[in-house]
């Protein structure tokens, strides 16, 4: 009867220790599958007021995270959504903004209207400078953020507060475009340890009315790094050809629309950026004879071959070149 009653407990407790952990492993698993879905991130959103350049820097021991945290659109506002984003809370917010509400009235609204409002965490800058940060009670930690005029900053899973404390100092002190000054801002945050899981991609979103190709989108930096063991360093790589094809962009997009005197310095900043691009040179050369620099035009020409003979053919059949197309040194440098 004893020997009954033992086996009998002992298989009560076995089933119950396999229950136990079964139900501790469905936990686990779903703790760690809410946390791969956690937009864990530091960002920058923030205001040129010279420029009325709207942006955002953003990384993450997250894939792509340029997918999910960055939204912005020019003369009305930038949004960053993170934690447990709400992604809504992107073309949400720049709606309401756009309509004419307050950086703190939009965030009043997304949260009143979400489901999980304590694990969210936002920045809001509008076009006239305001801005707001939220970090939800639920958020995991460190979490929190800052902001003043022209910017927000925020993040959750940092090492410290320390990361979002030197964003903000060197975003301030920092010279330059709005671009320098978030990438300086960014890496201030990692310099301090950053997402406490590590590195994995980055992003960066400036925008500005009609500054994206041919004047068509608002997109004047639009570049992301996606899964990158060292991803601040591509992105400062991609951000130094992006300032140039700003530049480079502006300056065609007056071209195109007969506003020589414009193109001119836009074209020339951009020649500086990039002196041994062929093709940022023969744009040059277009430039400089449309605003009556022929000379110029002719040496640039030359720099511009010398980099790239093929260009020899377009030179020949290019309607912009017409006027200097029998010009005994331009025949010389396309024989």
């Amino acid at each position: 009867m004893f020997i009954l009653k033992y086996f009998s407990y002992k298989r009560l407790f076995l089933l119950s220790l396999f229950i136990g952990l079964v139900l501790f492993n469905q936990s686990y698993l779903y703790s760690q599958e809410s946390e791969n879905n956690l937009v864990a991130t530091f960002s920058i959103v923030a205001r040129d007021p010279n420029t009325g350049e709207l942006g955002i820097a953003v990384a993450s021991r997250f894939f792509a995270v340029g997918s999910v945290v960055p939204w912005a659109k020019a003369n009305v506002g930038a949004v960053a959504t993170q934690s447990f984003a709400n992604t809504t809370f992107g073309p949400n917010g720049l709606e309401l903004l756009e309509k004419g509400k307050s950086p703190e009235e939009v965030l009043q609204s997304l949260l009143s209207n979400d489901d999980n409002p304590d694990r969210r965490q936002v920045g809001i800058v509008s076009a006239d400078g305001k801005s707001v940060t939220y970090t939800g009670s639920k958020c995991i930690s460190w979490a929190g953020g800052r902001n003043g005029t022209n910017y927000a900053i925020q993040g959750n899973i940092l090492t410290g507060e320390s990361v979002v404390a030197e964003m903000e100092k060197t975003f301030l002190k920092t010279e330059g475009t709005l671009a320098d000054r978030l990438y300086a801002a960014l890496l201030a945050g990692d310099e301090q340890g950053g997402d406490s899981r590590g590195k994995q991609s980055a992003a960066m979103l400036v925008v500005k009315e009609k500054a994206g190709y041919g004047g068509y989108n608002d997109h004047a930096i639009d570049i992301r790094v996606d899964d990158n063991p060292e991803p601040f360093k591509e992105l400062g790589r991609l951000l130094q050809y992006a300032q140039m094809n700003y530049s480079w962009n502006e300056a065609w997009t007056f071209y195109t629309q007969t506003k020589y005197a414009e193109a001119l310095p836009l074209m020339e900043r951009t020649a500086k950026l990039a002196p041994e691009n062929p093709e940022v040179l023969f744009d040059l050369v277009l430039i400089q004879l449309a605003a009556g620099e022929k000379e110029k035009s002719l040496t640039t020409l030359e720099k511009a071959i010398k980099l790239n003979p093929k260009l020899k053919q377009q030179a020949l059949s290019d309607p912009g070149l017409k006027s200097i197309q029998e010009d005994p040194k331009f025949k010389e440098l396309v024989k």
